[in-house]
């Protein structure tokens, strides 16, 4: 079922597009575009998942792996990076934009909003948690 909503929403293996659009312009703004933020979002930027309902542990929510969403949030992906010691660079929104989506400099997802910061965790488990609804675990709290 992963694979099915990963090539429903764009992806196909092997894929690989031009990071530098979403990249240049958050770069710019002070957040740091790591090897781990450009290798994913080659494969899975640009991709949508719409959908909600009931997941295996938790409600499966919409989510768009798309970084421009998050500009002008810099000071989010900061403070959170600051808190938790790790280096986040913006992919992208969840639910409806309640919360960002982040990826560290070891490749593990994590969603931030509401006050919390949660890990997803690298892919595959990153796709296994988001579409199949598997909680994430918390990581922060605001």
């Amino acid at each position: 079922m992963v694979e099915e909503e990963l090539r429903a929403a764009g992806w196909t293996p092997g894929r690989v597009v031009d990071v530098r659009p979403w990249t240049a312009p958050l770069e710019a703004r002070g957040l740091t575009a790591h090897a781990a933020a450009r290798a994913f979002l080659a494969e899975f930027g640009g991709t949508r998942f719409v959908f909600s309902g009931p997941g295996a542990e938790c409600a499966r929510t919409a989510f768009r792996l798309d970084p421009s969403v998050c500009e002008g949030e810099e000071e989010v992906f900061l403070e959170w990076g600051g808190e938790l010691g790790l280096s986040l660079f913006p992919i992208g929104e969840c639910a409806d934009g309640l919360g960002f989506l982040a990826i560290d400099e070891n490749g593990s997802v994590l969603s931030l909003g509401g006050g919390f910061a949660v890990r997803y965790g690298p892919v595959p488990q990153v796709f296994d948690r988001l579409l199949l609804g598997y909680r994430a675990e918390v990581v922060g709290e605001a």
